[in-house]
């Protein structure tokens, strides 16, 4: 016990441990043909290594100084083909385990020569078989190892069903995946056309139809979670002074390598309710993000090298992504409808049930990969968001959104950008803002501030909305963030009914929020231009930063008159609480009445004022003003309204559009939630996607993701004429 670790011997001696020798032999130096019978052995016999993280590392060194010659990973991976492609016709063969075994053991040793892969050559993983090898009749000797492999784990994943007998095999191969695709983490955050992604380029280069079934085999499994029963779960090991190992138990057909956790998965990661259907959800992302980058013909021509860096953009293009067009073509399969404008589909249908789909999202969406889901197929697919702008129960999604809101302090911004995205595209449908003023709940647990009862759907989300304004104000201060909230109120405004009186109150303390700041704004502004002026020397240092600053808080006061006047145009009559929200707070709109940008906007508020006050001070009344009782005047008097002296301003609506180039933002914000939350480790100094501090577990924890990896929300205002 007290004695130091033995040297390791790399399949020196035959007395050792059969296991031992077999892996040993893998590592070291000796050749074995692709033929040999050694590799039978190797996948067919049961292994039990408790092996600790610097045996790992050192055979994995090893391995890495003898691929050059022996070439055992392309071997294995052939092997791996080969036992999939049986396993395709036959399931329940011998094949599928020595594939579970073919596929972890690829997964180790390719994840270290990913991880210290030294150049952007693709030779240097030595994923090509030397050309002295002797291969089958069934094979090319120029045949791609990797498009072989990638074909066959497609092909498995996309047609065999998930059960008992093949989970884990399924878990293993998206494992594979995973690693397979995090070539990504070397490259720069903006794809260049000398970014190497062999295994992502095969992926993509597959025929549409078995990418359909792969697509529709990763959200199956999404939604229906399939968990690992009595035939294979993990399960962690701790050792006296040594790290845990990793070990499947309960099938003796499970014969694997036991390497330590730690060395392929994050220990902190708690185990996932469903590992299948988080490696789906993210292998899904991966996929439907990438994009190829390529050199226009013009440039790839020339006899001039260039550099990812000194490209510009529009010298370049992105190769059409098949697996994203799968996603935007999904179909609903209860509802088969032929397409009466007989357009044709530009990718593979995928047919799934939009109910069932729906339903997980909404158990899901507090998780960051189920809103990047959402957001891909409300952006995406225009049947599935017509789907949810007709689903009489929205509050199934917007519930989960608006406590992430309401949670912003615990949540990154990455995520809180998202959620504002999807809330504002399904604002930009005038029947959701209808709807959503009609769907009544009971009462709002996770709201502590205040309690809501009997609250409409639409006031909790002017309520929320005003509220990250509120908080975006004193911590994030981010411009888009601010213009998201302000664009989704502003969709729904002509469409408010019946808000509720605390959301009406929200919504005039934010006009006198922002109003605030602008004059703190504008008392800076001529501050200093008083000290300019006494001080000509300073002419050159008049305050820019301010005056944009007071520019944008400008037009978000402009806004929020939108806002009120929309709902005074369009709704008033409908909306006694606002108009009494107004009457109560009216001190607030009377320094900007004469202001040259508001000025227009405020003559019909102040019309809606001189209109009831003036009820008011007609009616005799013995005693105090109460609340009941100047609703009730209020009440009555909506019906005499006719907006004389009101002038209708076009209304004011808000679309989003993605930018130009959304990869840069989603393919490292994907990598981020991988390597945090799903378990998934990689050396941190190999990662150039994005930037990393050691260790990784401080990097990526909550609110700290870096800001240069921000969403920037392109808001575009398209105003529209009135009905």
């Amino acid at each position: 016990m007290g004695a130091g670790p033995s040297t390791p011997r790399w399949g020196g001696d035959v007395s050792q441990d059969p296991a031992e020798f077999l892996i040993g032999t893998f590592v070291g130096g000796k050749t074995f043909p692709l033929n040999s019978d050694y590799w039978q052995k190797l996948l067919e016999l049961p292994f039990d290594l408790h092996w600790p993280a610097n045996r790992v590392q050192q055979a994995c060194h090893t391995f890495a100084q003898n691929n050059c010659s022996t070439r055992h990973l392309a071997k294995i991976l052939v092997h791996l083909t080969w036992c999939l492609q049986e396993s395709l016709s036959n399931p329940d063969s011998a094949a599928s385990m020595k594939a579970v075994n073919a596929s972890y053991i690829s997964s180790v040793f390719l994840k270290y020569s990913i991880e210290n892969l030294k150049s952007e050559n693709l030779e240097d993983l030595y994923l090509s078989l030397d050309e002295n090898e002797t291969v089958p009749d069934n094979m090319h000797k120029d045949e791609s190892i990797i498009n072989m492999v990638m074909h066959a784990v497609l092909s498995y994943i996309g047609k065999v069903d998930v059960s008992p007998k093949t989970y884990l095999l399924h878990h293993e191969l998206l494992n594979f995946m995973l690693i397979a695709m995090s070539t990504q983490l070397l490259s720069g955050p903006s794809p260049g056309p000398n970014d190497v992604h062999p295994f992502l380029d095969a992926a993509m280069s597959q025929e549409s139809s078995l990418v359909g079934l792969v697509v529709h085999k990763l959200l199956v499994n999404y939604i229906s979670r399939p968990r690992s029963k009595s035939s294979a779960s993990y399960t962690l090991m701790s050792e006296e002074n040594q790290l845990g190992v990793l070990k499947r138990v309960g099938s003796a057909a499970a014969n694997i390598v036991l390497y330590p956790l730690s060395y392929f998965v994050n220990s902190s990661v708690e185990a996932s309710r469903s590992q299948l259907a988080d490696s789906s959800i993210n292998i899904l992302l991966l996929l439907i993000h990438y994009r190829k980058c390529i050199l226009v013909d013009s440039v790839k021509n020339s006899n001039a090298s260039v550099t990812s860096e000194s490209l510009l953009k529009d010298e370049t293009y992105f190769a059409e992504n098949p697996y994203c067009k799968a996603l935007e073509n999904v179909k609903d399969v209860e509802f088969d409808r032929v397409d009466i404008e007989g357009n044709a589909h530009s990718g593979p249908v995928v047919r799934l049930s939009f109910a069932s789909l729906f339903d997980t999202l909404g158990m899901c969406l507090a998780d960051e990969t189920a809103v990047l889901l959402l957001y891909a197929l409300v952006h995406g697919n225009s049947d599935f968001l017509e789907y949810v702008l007709v689903r009489t129960d929205i509050d199934t999604l917007l519930m989960p959104l608006l406590e992430t809101l309401y949670d912003a302090s615990r949540r990154t911004s990455n995520q809180i950008y998202m959620v504002l995205i999807i809330l504002l595209i399904l604002s930009q449908d005038s029947s959701f803002n209808a709807s959503i003023h009609k769907l009544i709940l009971p009462s709002v647990p996770w709201y502590q501030e205040r309690l809501l009862h009997q609250t409409s759907l639409g006031s909790l989300m002017v309520i929320i909305l005003i509220r990250t304004v509120k908080y975006n104000m004193s911590k994030m201060r981010d411009v888009y963030l601010h213009t998201n909230c302000l664009a989704a109120l502003a969709n729904m405004a002509p469409h408010v009914h019946r808000l509720s009186s605390y959301a009406s109150q929200r919504l005039v303390s934010l006009f006198d929020m922002l109003s605030r700041k602008y004059a703190k704004l504008a008392e800076q502004k001529n501050d200093k231009m008083q000290m300019s002026d006494s001080d000509p020397k300073d002419d050159d240092k008049l305050p820019e930063d301010t005056s944009a600053e007071l520019h944008i808080y400008t037009d978000f006061l402009r806004i929020v008159l939108e806002i009120l006047n929309g709902i005074l145009s369009y709704a008033l009559p409908r909306n006694p609480e606002v108009i009494y929200a107004i009457m109560h707070r009216q001190e607030v709109f009377q320094p900007f009445r004469n202001h040259p940008r508001f000025n227009e906007l405020l003559e019909n508020i102040f019309s809606v004022l001189d209109f009831f006050n003036s009820r008011m001070d007609a009616q005799k009344l013995d005693g105090e003003w109460s609340v009941e009782k100047v609703l009730q005047l209020i009440n009555i008097n909506c019906k005499f309204w006719r907006g004389d002296g009101m002038k209708m301003f076009t209304q004011l609506r808000f679309t989003y559009e993605q930018e130009s180039h959304p990869e840069e933002f989603f393919i490292p914000y994907v990598w981020q939630l991988v390597i945090a939350r799903s378990g998934f480790s990689f050396d941190p100094s190999s990662i150039n996607l994005f930037p990393v501090e050691l260790p990784v577990e401080v990097s990526y924890a909550p609110g700290e993701i870096n800001k240069d990896q921000k969403m920037q929300l392109n808001v575009k205002g398209a105003v529209e004429s009135s009905v």
